[in-house]
């Protein structure tokens, strides 16, 4: 069976050779681990390895976009690049005006964090990034919603006392609470939200996205996108 998969992965990912050689992928750059900045001032993270591994087997060549959370989409739809590949959770929502890949992670746990585990979650202000599932979340629980552009905004807003806590993928707090000297903990009940984080295309671009798809089935199936999930988020997280 396995065979049979690899078989037909390959066979989409070599259809259409035509395609251009270059594909722009857009990423926000502040989102470790699945994407950030390096000290040399390049894309990295879980995605970029995945990004590359993909083109590479697509026989296409990667050229990394940084762009703002808020505007990732909308600069999708004015083709400033080709791909977003940015910690982007699949939603019904989302998937009206763009064309997902299928996930390369798994639908996981969403987690607040807090300076004192016996805030009420479901009632104090509660930061998150705007445009996130986690802010849709919040703002339907009953707390006070304070959003901001970008993830690392989020968490000052607990330190220096503009919410009471902050709700976000748990894979992203994580790192940021066990380097915290204890200062952060968990508060409340983790949240599964969404359908896993996928690649999102324009929806005229189904035969790329098709390319990257096949890639995503392909690496599935030879454990290959398994061994960078526990590369970048360690081998606690849900897996393939």
């Amino acid at each position: 069976m396995k065979k049979l998969i690899l078989t037909t992965a390959i066979l989409a990912l070599t259809a259409g050779a035509s395609f251009a050689e270059t594909v722009r992928m857009g990423t926000e750059g502040a989102y470790p681990p699945y994407n950030f900045i390096n000290d040399k001032g390049e894309v990295d993270g879980f995605e970029r390895d995945l990004g590359d591994k993909l083109c590479e087997m697509a026989s296409l060549t990667c050229e990394w976009v940084t762009t703002d959370w808020d505007g990732i989409i909308p600069n999708l739809q004015s083709g400033n690049y080709d791909v977003i590949i940015a910690g982007m959770s699949i939603t019904k929502e989302r998937a009206e005006v763009v064309e997902f890949t299928q996930n390369y992670i798994p639908p996981a746990m969403s987690a607040y964090m807090a300076l004192d585990a016996g805030v009420d979650v479901n009632a104090a202000p509660v930061s998150a990034q705007t445009g996130t599932i986690q802010a849709g979340h919040v703002q339907e629980s009953g707390a006070t919603l304070v959003e901001f552009a970008t993830p690392d905004e989020t968490v000052a807003a607990v330190r220096n006392g503009e919410a009471d806590a902050v709700f976000a993928d748990k894979e992203y707090l994580a790192p940021i609470l066990a380097e915290s000297n204890g200062q952060f903990v968990w508060a409340g009940k983790d949240v599964a939200l969404g359908d896993g984080v996928g690649m999102a295309f324009r929806k005229s671009d189904t035969a790329l996205r098709d390319k990257f798809d096949a890639g995503i089935t392909s690496m599935k199936a030879d454990g290959s996108l398994n061994e960078l999930i526990v590369k970048w988020f360690g081998d606690t997280v849900a897996k393939y």
